[in-house]
């Protein structure tokens, strides 16, 4: 009768153990992903605005080899910090900004995502500016008030932590949470 009792216990032990391993797995394989595949940033301030606002957590794709015109990306600038930024030119193309609008090899850009008039900003870029491969200019949305590529200079492939894959947060701001 005693041998019996324990049987039922080391049963009950053993699919403990099974589950605990189960749940194990799983917190390595979530890691792994956060750490290899993808990534998490927040958007500081109103550069972003109209399309992101502050405090907005961003998911990013960190496996993404291509970045194109358009594209939203969590980029490392040369101070150290993480912004939230836009692509608008990648290497070959020639940049430049005239009558509040921005022109990539000869032609306006259209942005229909931007906020006010694109102007330059005090830092190290001249126009025209031919980007050489492996280099990126970005640009936040809300132009009169981001600090970008306009100021810093182009940033390297390397720098960009990853491709935007969605938001969270804000929803209320834009009238689909009441």
């Amino acid at each position: 009768m005693q041998k019996r009792r324990f049987r039922k216990y080391d049963g009950l032990k053993y699919g403990w153990f099974k589950d605990a391993k189960k749940f194990i797995i799983l917190l390595v394989l979530v890691f792994l992903i956060f750490q290899l595949v993808i990534g998490v940033s927040s958007v500081k301030g109103d550069s972003m605005e109209p399309t992101l606002y502050n405090g907005e957590a961003v998911l990013y794709l960190r496996i993404n080899p291509e970045y194109h015109r358009g594209d939203v990306v969590s980029v490392r600038i040369p101070s150290g910090e993480y912004y939230v930024k836009r692509v608008i030119a990648v290497g070959g193309d020639t940049i430049e900004l005239k009558d509040g609008g921005v022109y990539v090899n000869g032609s306006l850009l259209q942005e229909p995502y931007i906020q006010g008039e694109t102007l330059e900003q005090e830092g190290r870029v001249e126009y025209p500016l031919t980007l050489e491969e492996g280099q990126i200019f970005v640009m936040g949305d809300n132009r009169e008030v981001s600090t970008d590529s306009r100021s810093f200079g182009v940033v390297g492939k390397r720098q960009i932590k990853g491709k935007l894959l969605f938001y969270v947060g804000g929803l209320s701001r834009r009238g689909i949470v009441s």
